[in-house]
């Protein structure tokens, strides 16, 4: 069960990765059935009873509301069906969780913006930042591990939260960060992820900005990975979709087939969510993606190629960042 498609990583990678390791670790016996919430927690709360009336064996479940799930997952318990949380931590009796490590994320993008801001930052420097949305635990950690860096060294002049992760949204808030700061004024953005990241560039370039500020995101969405070569975006968090994939894949598999040893050999870390305690976790690590690594990056890893990157448009920054 996957949470949305305004971000294209969960059918593009997530599931298919998924589905492709199931198979392999079950000789094709293994049947996946795939549904993506869009969204709508109401949505995803029917998509997850279906799955409980099909007696299906194990749920990965990607939650879109972590707290608003959780008597979908006490059902799931009640009906002998694990739930595996998947990328963000649900509430409710959930059997094991994999996801990158969210914390790390937020560490990195806060770093990175120090880093581009260079040895004349003050802490007069005012910075916008666009957060993640209130319902998803992920994104009150991307914040708290980003403040932990930010914190006392830049002015965080306005700061929002985006429900849902709209760009839309976070277009609007970022004109509004504008209207009150001055577009003179701001010398850094944070935006916990690509889309939105799209959507404050989108503004800024709007209100009339010739110089865009440095700007993080997280992802790696082709469209982030052009404006990183361009130059418009200035990193984005590389996660290596496939690594947490396969590794909830063989959790899944793992657990229907019993195997407790080898199921918390591949939870080697544990989490607490606001309702359970000590959750056997894999916590899959990242990387800062920026124009000096492309290559080493999201193309060695097949996640696209240089020709999916550097179309007629990027042609000539794909050759100034040595990418042919």
């Amino acid at each position: 069960l996957m949470p949305e498609k305004t971000n294209t990583r969960y059918e593009e990678f997530d599931y298919p990765s998924i589905q492709k390791k199931v198979a392999e670790l079950t000789d094709k016996q293994g049947k996946t059935i795939y549904a993506n919430g869009e969204a709508s927690a109401k949505k995803q709360a029917t998509q997850m009873q279906q799955m409980i009336d099909r007696k299906v064996d194990v749920i990965l479940l990607d939650a879109v509301d972590s707290h608003a799930i959780a008597g979908m997952v006490e059902k799931a318990k009640e009906a002998g069906i694990p739930v595996i949380a998947y990328d963000r931590l649900a509430e409710g009796p959930i059997d094991g969780y994999v996801s990158f490590d969210n914390e790390l994320v937020g560490e990195v993008q806060g770093r990175s913006l120090l880093e581009a801001l260079g040895s004349d930052i003050d802490t007069s420097d005012k910075i916008v930042m666009i957060n993640g949305s209130p319902s998803d635990p992920n994104a009150g950690q991307f914040k708290a591990g980003a403040m932990s860096e930010l914190n006392g060294k830049v002015t965080l002049a306005k700061t929002y939260d985006v429900d849902g992760w709209k760009p839309e949204t976070a277009q609007k808030d970022m004109a509004e960060a504008i209207s009150a700061i001055g577009k003179g004024n701001i010398k850094a953005v944070y935006s916990a992820n690509d889309a939105m990241a799209g959507a404050a560039i989108q503004a800024m370039e709007d209100a009339g900005m010739s110089k865009i500020p440095p700007i993080t995101g997280q992802d790696a969405e082709l469209s982030a990975v052009q404006r990183i070569v361009s130059g418009e975006q200035y990193m984005s968090v590389y996660k290596p979709y496939p690594d947490e994939a396969e590794a909830a894949a063989e959790m899944a598999v793992t657990k229907i087939q019993g195997k407790g040893i080898q199921f918390d050999a591949l939870a080697t870390d544990s989490v607490d969510s606001p309702t359970n305690k000590d959750i056997p976790a894999q916590l899959v690590q990242v990387v800062a993606l920026t124009k000096d690594n492309i290559k080493s990056t999201v193309v060695k890893d097949g996640i696209y190629t240089v020709k999916d990157i550097c179309t007629s448009e990027y042609k000539s920054a794909c050759a100034a960042a040595g990418l042919q």
